[in-house]
């Protein structure tokens, strides 16, 4: 007897777990009318939608922010004073931390050099200082002013091996105001050289 009510338990069990099935396919399973395309209406909410989640501008530029601003800077004025001043005469390296008039000022500098047969050899010795002078954000970008100090060896040879400036035995201390600028609603975080003003 005790077999046919475990029987009895096991069957009304599976009949309770067929109606739930049937009843959650039931509702689960309906048609909304909204599948397919959505009416023009709500395209426009969700496109209002998107733009409202894009990120929040970061131009928070407090002291922790300059810091982390300073070493890049320095390696930035590292990369591109050594691409500027070696011998290919070629902006390579550094294209990306330039902006499009920079990038033409220096090119059009390089493709002078090269056509007088001239090359530079440049050593970097190092970056002694560099000391945010101003910054300033006009609309959505941030402008960081940078005063470099920094020592190189450099000299221009031309196509003979013969020295037309510098020296390759004296060490020179340069003076660098330069400024780089970001758009703080960019998802890239890399900053531009945008001008250099000594």
């Amino acid at each position: 007897m005790n077999y046919s009510f475990e029987y009895i338990d096991i069957i009304l069990l599976a009949m309770i777990a067929g109606f739930i099935f049937l009843r959650l396919r039931g509702i689960l399973g309906k048609r909304t009318g909204f599948e397919g395309k959505a009416p023009p209406q709500f395209d426009k909410i969700l496109k209002e939608a998107v733009i409202k989640q894009t990120p929040k501008e970061t131009d928070v530029f407090d002291e922790k922010a300059q810091k982390e601003f300073l070493k890049g800077a320095r390696i930035a004025y590292e990369t591109i004073i050594t691409d500027f001043s070696d011998n290919d005469n070629k902006i390579t390296t550094s294209k990306p931390l330039l902006n499009k008039d920079i990038y033409n000022q220096f090119n059009e500098a390089l493709k002078e050099r090269s056509s007088r047969d001239h090359h530079a050899e440049i050593t970097f010795i190092g970056i002694n200082s560099a000391v945010i002078k101003e910054h300033k954000k006009v609309d959505k970008i941030l402008n960081v002013t940078v005063d470099f100090i920094a020592e190189v060896i450099t000299c221009i040879k031309d196509k003979n091996k013969k020295i037309i400036s510098g020296d390759p035995e004296k060490i020179k201390k340069i003076y660098d105001t330069w400024v780089f600028s970001r758009d703080t609603t960019s998802v890239n975080p890399n900053w531009q050289l945008v001008s250099t003003l000594t």
